[in-house]
């Protein structure tokens, strides 16, 4: 190999590498270890606001439906963070069954306006 095709292959290399590391930090792991309750409500939270965003690539949900949705969505996330600052970072299984009602609801309402 000549000098060019060694720094060619060095360069493609390097941006495989680049590319690779942040694609591999773009899908990091939001759990939180020890905590199962807030893992599961944060899981289904951010499931919702991936089927928000799909339905307002593909038209289906306006832009002011994905607004009362991604407001519903915060104002659950809110009680969670609440929920979990009096609990030392946990929450109890009857905070967690509230929670899990108000998503349902949101899934409920991003499902209908869906189809």
């Amino acid at each position: 190999m000549n000098h060019a095709s060694m720094i060619r292959l060095g360069l493609l290399s390097l941006i495989a590498c680049t590319a690779f590391a942040s694609a591999s930090a773009m899908a990091a792991d939001t759990t939180v270890p020890g905590h199962p309750r807030v893992n599961e409500v944060n899981q289904r939270i951010d499931n919702q606001q991936a089927r928000i965003a799909k339905g307002v690539a593909n038209g289906t949900i306006t832009p002011k439906q994905a607004a009362n949705d991604q407001r519903r969505a915060a104002n659950i996330a809110q009680r969670e963070s609440a929920a979990e600052a009096k609990h030392n970072g946990h929450l109890t299984k009857g905070e967690t069954r509230r929670l899990n009602r108000a998503e349902n609801r949101n899934s409920r309402a991003i499902h209908r306006q869906r189809h």
